[in-house]
C-alpha cells in the first residue's frame, strides 16, 4: 500500500513538474567519432544526471540521413556535408543545417608491426589503393602482394580519402572495405602485408607509416604537432551538424564540448582539440 502511495506522489510531482523529466540527446553517424563521442556522453551524464546522451555509429553517411529523416539531434561527420545533403534539409526544414567544427584528425595509413616500410608519399599512396602499385617491393618493402583494406562508401572517412588522396578516382576493385575503422585496424594487424587507413585515434596494434607531401619533402607522422602545424598532409577536421540552431539541454551539450573541459577529452581519445 504505501509503495503504491509513493508512486503515486511520484507521479504527481512530475505531472505538475516538481521533479524535472529528464533529457534525451540522440547522436549518430561517423564510426570514426564513436569512441569520442561515446566518451563525451560518458562524462557529461555523469555530471548531468537528468540528461541521458545515446551514441550509435554507421558511418558518416548513415548519420546524416537520420538528421535528414529526423531521427537523431547530432550526426557526427568525419566528411563535410554534401550541397545535395544541405539542399534536402533546406527543403524539410527551411535551413541547411548547422556546421560545427568540434576536433582535428590526422588520417593514418597503417600497415602490420612488421612492415620495413616506414614512409610512403602521397602520390605512393594514391597508385597503392588505385591499384598501380601492387608489390610491397615497389616502395621499399618486400616482394610481396599488397592487400588493401578500406572503409565503406558510406563511411566519411572513405568519402574523405577518395577526394583527398584519389583525387576522386577509384579503388582497386581488389580493395576489401570494411564496415568501421576498429574492422579495418583489426584486418591489417592480423596481415603482414596488409594497408589500411583511418582516424589516428585508432592507430593501436599496428604501424602508422610517415608520410611526405612528394618526393622531396620531408616525411612526418599523424602528431598533433605536425596536423597543428600543417607538416601532415593528411588532416581534416570532424564535424557536429544538427538541423537549426541549438537550444536548452541540446546548446549545453555542444557548449560543453567546444568548451577547455570537451576538448580535453578529445586530446584523451587520441584526436586533437580545436585550440
Amino acid at each position: 500500500m504505501m509503495q503504491k502511495l509513493l508512486i503515486l506522489i511520484i507521479a504527481t510531482f512530475i505531472f505538475f513538474g516538481f521533479i524535472q523529466k529528464g533529457e534525451t540527446i540522440t547522436v549518430k553517424g561517423s564510426d570514426t567519432m564513436v569512441i569520442l563521442a561515446q566518451r563525451w556522453a560518458e562524462v557529461y551524464m555523469s555530471k548531468h544526471p537528468n540528461v541521458t546522451i545515446q551514441v550509435t555509429g554507421g558511418g558518416s553517411g548513415t548519420g546524416i540521413s537520420a538528421l535528414i529523416n529526423g531521427t537523431t539531434d547530432i550526426c557526427n561527420s568525419s566528411r563535410p556535408i554534401k550541397p545535395s545533403e544541405r539542399q534536402k534539409l533546406k527543403e524539410k526544414y527551411g535551413v541547411g543545417g548547422i556546421e560545427i567544427k568540434c576536433a582535428l584528425d590526422g588520417l593514418s595509413i597503417y600497415v602490420h608491426e612488421s612492415n620495413p616500410v616506414d614512409s610512403l608519399t602521397i602520390e605512393q599512396v594514391r597508385n597503392i589503393f588505385k591499384g598501380v602499385i601492387t608489390n610491397w617491393k615497389d616502395v621499399g618493402g618486400l616482394d610481396a602482394k599488397i592487400i588493401l583494406y578500406s572503409r565503406e562508401n558510406n563511411s566519411g572517412t572513405y568519402v574523405y580519402f577518395k577526394d583527398e588522396v584519389l583525387l576522386g578516382e577509384d579503388f582497386s576493385p581488389k580493395t576489401q572495405h570494411m564496415p568501421g575503422t576498429a574492422a579495418v585496424v583489426n584486418a591489417v594487424s592480423k596481415d603482414k602485408f596488409a594497408i589500411g587507413y583511418g582516424g589516428a585515434a585508432y592507430g593501436k596494434g599496428i604501424k602508422e607509416l610517415k608520410i611526405k607531401k612528394d618526393a622531396s619533402s620531408p616525411a612526418y607522422y599523424p602528431s598533433i604537432e605536425n596536423i597543428k602545424n600543417g607538416n601532415y598532409p593528411i588532416s581534416r577536421y570532424l564535424y557536429m551538424y544538427l538541423r537549426n540552431k541549438p537550444t536548452g539541454v541540446l546548446k549545453e551539450y555542444i557548449d560543453w564540448i567546444l568548451s577547455s573541459e570537451g576538448q580535453e577529452i578529445v586530446s584523451k581519445v587520441g584526436y586533437f582539440p580545436l585550440k
